[in-house]
């Protein structure tokens, strides 16, 4: 017997267009392989998607209204999931984030979660008034696990200066965080580069984020107070694409990244 939670459709817009895939396949008395002809795929992904592992396509949600004659009911539901928030957005970017092959990321205000070492993110949960801080410091140390696959992603990292200026946990973390920036920035698949004070504003200032590409998928999450976004829009993501090659542009190369790194890490007293 199958260990997975039901779905709620009260829960997740996603979910309660993975409950109508399936409540109008059973009352039309279709198996999942009739229902799969339909949309074009086989038996074993109808399945999936019913269970919110996968997501119905504007085309296949097309063609379920026209089978069912249902309106646009099957395409105003992905149309609202995909603007709507989901309770479930920052569950499945952690995720993804464990099977990307390449991960981009910006931030403007804290060392990415992948690049933490435990004091530095328990500071940062102790600051933001968590409540089992030593539970999610464990969540965040896991989630370190994808740079030890067998197939690691390769990771793009761009950090405005605050971020490695900023002493975290106080000097002696923050030179211990930045020496973990160091090290990893020396392997082989991370491009860690500094987007140096001088520049002044730039459009990264709008917040930080997040590229991943699973797959032939790419999408993006948003970092925000009180919960990210998860962006699957396939234009949308690459908007987001180019606001980071735009950021890049303004960043230092990698030597002199690593150089700004160590000169921060030794004033650190």
């Amino acid at each position: 017997m199958s260990s997975r939670p039901p779905l709620d459709p009260m829960a997740s817009m996603w979910h309660w267009l993975a409950h109508d895939l399936r409540f109008y396949r059973e009352r039309a008395g279709l198996t999942g392989t009739e229902l799969g002809k339909i949309i074009g795929v086989v038996r074993s992904t109808v399945s999936r998607l019913e269970a919110a592992d996968l997501r119905l396509t504007d085309r296949q949600t097309m063609a379920l209204d026209r089978h069912w004659k249902t309106g646009g009911h099957f395409f105003r539901l992905l149309t609202y999931a995909k603007l709507g928030h989901d309770p479930d957005w920052f569950k499945e970017h952690v995720d993804r984030e464990s099977k990307a092959s390449v991960i981009k990321i910006f931030e403007h205000s804290m060392i990415p979660g992948l690049l933490q070492i435990e004091a530095y993110a328990r500071a940062v949960f102790k600051a933001g008034g968590v409540k089992d801080i030593d539970a999610d410091v464990a969540t965040r140390m896991a989630r370190q696990e994808a740079l030890l696959r067998p197939d690691p992603p390769l990771i793009w990292v761009l950090l405005n200066q605050a971020v490695i200026e900023l002493p975290v946990g106080g000097a002696a973390v923050m030179r211990e965080q930045l020496a973990r920036l160091l090290e990893v920035s020396e392997l082989p698949d991370v491009m860690l580069r500094v987007v140096p004070r001088g520049v002044g504003w730039h459009i990264g200032m709008e917040g930080a984020f997040k590229l991943m590409t699973v797959g032939r998928e790419d999408s993006a999450y948003i970092e925000a107070c009180g919960g990210g976004r998860l962006v699957l829009d396939a234009a949308e993501v690459r908007a987001y694409g180019l606001r980071y090659d735009r950021i890049g542009t303004e960043a230092l190369s990698r030597d002199s990244s690593r150089s700004l790194i160590k000169e921060v890490m030794e004033s650190m007293q």
